[in-house]
């Protein structure tokens, strides 16, 4: 057993295929196939249930890639530390958030990991939150940012921060006026919305439903800032981050800090618990979670 073959079987895993892995590796499936077999000849143990359309794991295998998974992470902590005397100089991070997200908290978190560790090459993919979870389930970025409620058993998660959401509208409204609006006072409003594939979408409409309407969307974008000009221009109402919501014209567009009942905005740092958390990823959750712990610190000081 050794380190190479504790990769294979994890791409195996992750792809669910030994066609895929194989490919993925630039080895044969047929090699492919006889390292995984000679692993459960030396274990002992069946790893994977072969006679299903796609590879599952079995009750042992799913024991041996929580194994294997721990030991190439440390096997690349020790390769780190003797290369780099315990210091990033090089690497790769892909982060996958929502436009709205990195524009309100990220670029003071970056810059400071920046500067921490200037080698580290920070590749940033902007997506709807359900995107983000759908590239890690498919280990296609490191760290991803969304809303909470997250799977649970899908993922990892480090809470950031917990805001709500704002109500945006014209300045010429009737209700431009007010601090606060019940919900249910929106139902004959036309909506502007995130597209689909963003976690606010369904929030905005989970939120309307259980005040006992659908609303009536009559735009859709995947950025604020536009939402926020069409609010402008008089072509619907938004319901927006509040970290966001501060940054609209107010010339054109009056905020109501508050919705009766408030709509939560909880967001949170998530990876895999299934697949390999890379160095440069586990050293910048390490940061954020130092991050965050100082900032309570000051709080109650």
């Amino acid at each position: 057993m050794d380190l190479q073959h504790l990769s294979y079987f994890t791409e195996v895993v992750r792809q669910e295929s030994f066609s895929k892995a194989a490919q993925t590796l630039h080895i044969s499936q047929p090699t492919l196939s006889k390292i995984i077999k000679h692993l459960e000849d030396e274990l002992g143990v069946t790893l994977l249930n072969r006679s299903t359309r796609h590879i599952q794991l079995t009750a042992d295998g799913d024991i041996f890639l929580k194994f294997s998974l721990q030991t190439l992470a440390m096997a690349d902590d020790l390769q780190v530390s003797l290369n780099d005397g315990k210091l990033l100089k090089k690497g790769n991070l892909s982060l996958g958030l929502p436009p709205v997200i990195g524009v309100s908290f990220f670029p003071e978190i970056i810059a400071n990991f920046h500067n921490l560790y200037p080698g580290v090459h920070i590749q940033l993919i902007e997506e709807g939150g359900k995107i983000v979870e759908q590239l890690l389930r498919e280990a296609k970025i490191d760290l991803g940012v969304v809303v909470l409620p997250i799977d649970e058993q899908q993922f990892d998660f480090l809470p950031i921060v917990e805001r709500h959401l704002s109500l945006l509208v014209n300045s010429n409204h009737p209700i431009a006026t007010k601090e606060s609006v019940h919900l249910s006072e929106l139902r004959n409003e036309s909506f502007i919305l995130f597209k689909e594939g963003f976690s606010l979408h369904d929030r905005v409409r989970e939120a309307c439903m259980q005040e006992g309407f659908e609303p009536i969307i009559s735009f859709e974008s995947s950025q604020w800032d536009l939402i926020s000009e069409m609010v402008g221009a008089g072509l619907g109402i938004a319901l927006l981050p509040d970290t966001v919501a501060g940054r609209t014209n107010t010339r054109t567009v009056s905020v109501l800090p508050k919705t009766v009942p408030p709509i939560s905005w909880d967001l949170a740092l998530i990876w895999s618990k299934h697949h390999y958390i890379s160095h440069a990823a586990r050293v910048w959750i390490d940061l954020m979670r130092d991050g965050l712990t100082r900032q309570t610190t000051n709080r109650t000081i």
